[in-house]
């Protein structure tokens, strides 16, 4: 029997020890959209293709980077409706935290909440695992962090990582130009850059979206305006 013939069930590993349901899993995540994140010295900033199916929708309604707390972000490569229950869970997370301790929750706590969500969903049956795999950035009383959460619920920080359909040479293509003394300002170039390196078309303030986290400590997502305005300062 191959691996495909455990694949009928989320709870059944297969002889090589897989479990065949978050593979698939893994396969919607390299089917989306690219998105990055790079830890800076003074801050985050993560960016992500922003495609619309169909030129009749409107641009506006798509938003791929999500507002956790003040201080913590996510973007998601892969399913759209999964990244959505997962932000709605890490923010219920995070007010339950604030309300107890009447303190911003730590990143690295964060992360593991959300992680630990994805993974009750690769054990239990009549569930699936969720399509998606995420970018958090956040800033604590730890410094600036960057984590990736995978369908599975492993979570790793990085300084630099990429998701999605071009990851292999967005990865690539990090590892050449990354620094650990690098600038918030470089790294929102680079992250440009990047998506550039994979880009099919012309890429434009309309299709890409860029999240930051700086100095104040606040995370926001840039404006149209703003993107366009770092567009032009690397052509």
């Amino acid at each position: 029997m191959g691996e495909s013939d455990y694949s009928f069930s989320l709870t059944t590993f297969s002889p090589s020890g897989k479990l065949v349901q978050i593979e698939y899993a893994l396969n919607a995540v390299s089917a989306g959209a690219t998105s990055l994140g790079i830890k800076a010295k003074n801050g985050v900033v993560v960016a992500t293709e922003k495609r619309m199916p169909s030129s009749l929708m409107d641009d506006s309604t798509l938003q791929k980077i999500s507002l956790i707390t003040d201080n913590i972000g996510m973007v998601y490569s892969g399913m759209g409706p999964d990244s959505r229950v997962l932000v709605r869970k890490a923010r219920k997370q995070a007010q339950a935290y604030f309300r107890v301790y009447h303190e911003q929750i730590p990143v690295s706590q964060l992360v593991r909440e959300i992680a630990s969500v994805m993974q009750e969903f690769t054990q239990s049956g009549g569930v699936r695992p969720f399509g998606v795999s995420l970018l958090v950035a956040g800033l604590d009383e730890d410094g600036s962090h960057l984590y990736q959460v995978d369908p599975s619920g492993s979570y790793f920080a990085w300084k630099a990582s990429a998701i999605g359909k071009n990851m292999v040479n967005a990865k690539t293509f990090l590892e050449k130009r990354y620094t650990d003394d690098m600038e918030l300002e470089d790294a929102i170039h680079t992250a440009i850059l990047t998506l550039k390196e994979g880009f099919e078309g012309q890429i434009t303030e309309l299709n890409i979206e860029l999240g930051v986290l700086g100095e104040s400590g606040k995370f926001r997502t840039l404006t149209a305006a703003e993107v366009k305005d770092y567009l032009l300062e690397i052509e």
